[in-house]
């Protein structure tokens, strides 16, 4: 084995060019196969921490009337939860309600929260501070589409228990920047105090965010999802993300290895005086098979080199920095960040570069083949066959 890996360097260090760009073909796959990888992880693991921080928290307690995905759902979908039960939750009522900013007309939900909350990064201490008499907080999108800013006083209107609608001004003490749409697009939030005195819906919830310490025991009228189940659908996403980037880096491999079939189908072509050489010198054709294998193997082994030295400045600098984003996470309707940071795991390389030396031996390996049934002396005469 030690000679035909000696044999295949010198083989390929004397074919010059056409090995190195053979190897920098499959180093360009081999480093976009890391880096797209490596992006969509990135973008699981940002996506991840930002749903738990901005809204899943460590999971919801939902009403068993209400669908998050009804809005005719929110009208019944509250109820009051004993205080014994109570403990480590975060109680949060939604009602729908309408704004009139700048005598526009715009559907929303209003949603209260404890002031006091600290199980997810939403800036309720804002209504704490603030003097209004209704100080609310809204999110960048919001702000924008309503075009709301701090201090601005907008008219709201909502209807109470008994379906009366009633209406007052709200000012905004605060806009929040966050990468999670579902906490943001379209939502007001202000105390829960003050939205149980408008609705005179006192001391009901529609949801609860569980913390840390929150340990689920069953409970009549109410459904638990884990933090584990709400990232479900995010996670589907990005695996199909996955699945269709691994097209392209497909397509990109295939083209590697064919330039590396075809370079070996000519190598057995042109160097039939040379395969004859080695039989007539003693060697067996399944040794000079193994020689020309080594050499499709090494160019996976150059392609990893080459990919090293332009790669890993690459590839540390989009890691360190990131990649801006042009597409808003509002517009695609999941969790993206403005800058997405690729997060690069040593499990992730090792794979990739077995699965390019394996891919390489083999379509080496095809055309060496046809070595085994050469006649030695026909061969040495340099004739097709």
């Amino acid at each position: 084995m030690k000679l035909a890996i000696q044999l295949a360097y010198k083989n390929l260090m004397g074919a010059g060019l056409r090995t190195w760009l053979n190897a920098g073909v499959l180093s360009f796959t081999f480093v976009v196969i890391i880096f797209y990888n490596g992006l969509i992880d990135g973008w699981n693991e940002q996506a991840s921490v930002d749903g738990v921080n901005w809204e899943y928290a460590n999971g919801h307690l939902l009403h068993k009337d209400y669908d998050k995905y009804d809005p005719f759902s929110i009208d019944d979908g509250h109820g009051i939860l004993p205080k014994i039960k109570r403990k480590n939750l975060t109680p949060i009522l939604i009602r729908q309600a309408t704004i009139y900013p700048q005598g526009r007309m715009m559907n929303i939900q209003l949603k209260g929260i404890d002031e006091n909350q600290t199980v997810v990064k939403l800036p309720t201490k804002l209504l704490l501070s603030s003097k209004a008499e209704i100080p609310a907080i809204i999110g960048k999108r919001m702000a924008k589409s309503a075009n709301l800013k701090v201090g601005d006083e907008v008219l709201i209107r909502w209807r109470d228990k008994n379906g009366t609608y009633d209406a007052t001004n709200i000012t905004i003490a605060g806009v929040f920047d966050t990468n999670v749409p579902t906490v943001d697009a379209g939502q007001v939030w202000i105390s829960i105090e003050k939205l149980w005195k408008m609705t005179g819906l006192e001391k009901h919830a529609t949801m609860f965010l569980a913390n840390k310490d929150y340990s689920h025991k069953e409970i009549s009228g109410w459904k638990f999802e884990s933090k584990e189940s709400l990232l479900q659908e995010l996670t589907n996403i990005i695996s199909m993300k996955k699945v269709s980037g691994s097209i392209v880096y497909l397509l990109l491999m295939a083209i590697s290895l064919l330039a590396i079939f075809d370079t070996q189908v000519l190598s057995v072509f042109r160097r039939q005086k040379e395969i004859g050489t080695y039989i007539a010198l003693g060697m067996t054709r399944f040794q000079v098979v193994k020689i020309f294998t080594a050499e499709g193997a090494m160019y996976s082994i150059f392609a990893t080199i080459l990919g090293m030295i332009y790669g890993i400045p690459l590839l540390w600098y989009l890691a360190e920095y990131g990649i801006a984003y042009s597409i808003s996470g509002d517009t695609m309707g999941v969790i993206i960040a403005d800058r997405l940071y690729p997060v690069y795991g040593i499990g992730l390389v090792i794979v990739t570069v077995i699965l390019v030396t394996i891919s390489a031996t083999i379509v080496s390996f095809l055309p060496a083949r046809k070595i085994s049934k050469m006649d030695p002396v026909e061969a040495l005469k340099g004739k097709i066959q």
